[in-house]
């Protein structure tokens, strides 16, 4: 050992150090920010990315103890230890006064709340609205409400929201140009199976233009509307979390 040639202790040397680039390169992508602000129209977004394929997604409605959570502060008490792992968390579906849903919502397989088909006032009931949704295999998903109950889904996720946003790579038939309701909002878009964009306007928006944020700049031929006026957003890589307690269903996306 003593008298090895430097070089060849070098070239070791250097040797760990490729390896140990390659074992690492696909880490590397997984470290680029998580969400990102995008201008489209005059106006600006924020759209944070979920891969399906080396991010998880939860959704969370209720504390350990049943209480509704209502805000990212809780939510980061219900998540533990893997409070430190999240990308970002979102306002994820429409609910009533207690902060409960009230359209369909299934929580890693058990589906607490049933889906709802019935006409009625408001954002949710301007049809078609939709549910989000993820299969146990991991493959994401977007579809009318009447649809996604024909098909008799079993999800291992799901929150349905509405009005649709774009359907089958069209805007929802009942959305102006540019109308005169305009507010913050969020709202998600499947762009492949694997890939979901989760997207919250940094100022007051139309529906048509948010819609077709989704479709023209995202390529996202599904995408639900999930809220507008309390739209929050958790996102520790951009120093942002709103302080909104009055949420219903949140969406987390944590590193795995």
């Amino acid at each position: 050992m003593l008298g090895r040639s430097p070089w060849i202790a070098i070239a070791s040397v250097v040797g760990v150090f490729a390896a140990a680039a390659l074992f690492f390169l696909p880490r590397l992508h997984d470290r680029d920010p998580p969400c990102s602000v995008r201008e489209f129209e005059s106006s600006r977004f924020i759209v944070c990315a979920f891969d399906a394929r080396s991010h998880e997604m939860r959704l969370y409605s209720r504390d350990a103890s049943g209480a509704y959570l209502r805000g990212f502060e809780r939510l980061e008490l219900a998540l533990g230890a893997d409070a430190r792992n999240v990308r970002f968390a979102m306002n994820a579906g429409m609910f009533n006064d207690a902060g409960a849903p009230i359209g369909l919502y299934v929580e890693d397989g058990e589906e607490q709340k049933s889906i709802s088909l019935t006409d009625g006032p408001g954002n949710f009931h301007l049809k078609p609205n939709g549910v989000f949704w993820q299969g146990h295999d991991g493959s994401l998903h977007i579809e009318p409400s009447e649809a996604y109950a024909l098909a008799l889904r079993e999800p291992r996720w799901a929150t349905q929201s509405g009005p649709m946003l774009v359907i089958d790579g069209e805007m929802h038939p009942r959305f102006a140009e540019d109308g005169a309701s305009r507010f913050v909002r969020n709202g998600v878009g499947v762009r492949d199976g694997q890939t979901a964009y989760f997207v919250i306007s940094s100022g007051l928006v139309s529906f048509g233009r948010f819609a077709r944020f989704f479709r023209d700049e995202l390529n996202c031929s599904e995408a639900l509307f999930l809220d507008g006026g309390v739209s929050s957003l958790w996102a520790p890589s951009i120093g942002r979390r709103d302080d909104n307690q009055q949420l219903g269903p949140l969406v987390v996306v944590l590193d795995r």
